[in-house]
C-alpha cells in the first residue's frame, strides 16, 4: 500500500482547508451544526484560520494514499508536556481502511520526538463510536467538560493518551 505522510507547507492552506471540510462534513450535517450555532467548528474552517494556526506553531500533516491526498491532522504544542490533537480529517472514501489510526499513530511519533508525553484531544460527547475508536488507540475518557464557545452542545469528552 503507497501510504505517506508529510509536513503541510504554509502555502498548502487551500488543500488544509478542503481536506477539513471534507473530513469534517458528515459530523456538521449529523449534529445540524451551522456557520451561525457553531462557527468554530472544524468545517466552518478557513485559510486564515489555518494561517492563524500555523503561526501560532501548530502542525499540519497531510495523509497520501494511493496517490491522492486523503486525510489530514494538526498537532498544538500547547504547554510544557501536554499537545493537542486537532483536525484529524480522513475522506469519507479512504474511512475504515486505517487511515486514521495511521495519522493518529504518525502523531504519537511527533509528539515523542519533540519531548512531549501528553496529548489531549476534544469530541463531541455524542460521537460514542468515535470516542470508542480513539480507546482503542491507547486515549482514555478523563472528563467532560463545557466548552463556552459551544454554547448548543452541553459537553465534551476529552480524551488523553499518556505515553508511560
Amino acid at each position: 500500500m503507497n501510504i505517506q505522510i508529510r509536513t503541510a507547507l504554509q502555502k498548502e492552506n487551500p488543500l488544509l482547508v478542503s481536506l477539513i471540510r471534507r473530513g469534517f462534513k458528515d459530523v456538521a450535517e449529523k449534529f445540524n451544526l451551522t456557520q451561525e450555532n457553531c462557527p468554530t467548528h472544524s468545517f466552518f474552517i478557513s485559510e486564515e484560520k489555518i494561517q492563524r494556526e500555523f503561526v501560532k506553531g501548530v502542525e499540519f500533516f497531510i495523509l497520501k494514499c494511493y496517490n491522492n491526498d486523503c486525510g489530514c491532522v494538526s498537532l498544538e504544542y500547547a504547554k510544557p508536556g501536554v499537545c493537542y490533537l486537532k483536525r484529524l480529517a480522513v475522506l469519507p472514501e479512504f474511512r475504515n481502511k486505517g487511515m486514521g489510526k495511521k495519522l493518529v499513530s504518525h502523531c504519537f511519533k511527533e509528539v515523542k520526538e519533540h519531548g512531549y508525553s501528553r496529548i489531549e484531544i476534544g469530541i463531541i460527547a455524542e460521537q460514542k463510536d468515535l470516542q470508542r475508536w480513539y480507546e482503542k488507540r491507547g486515549f482514555i475518557h478523563d472528563r467532560q467538560v463545557q466548552f463556552k464557545h459551544l454554547l448548543f452542545l452541553s459537553t465534551l469528552c476529552l480524551l488523553i493518551w499518556i505515553d508511560d
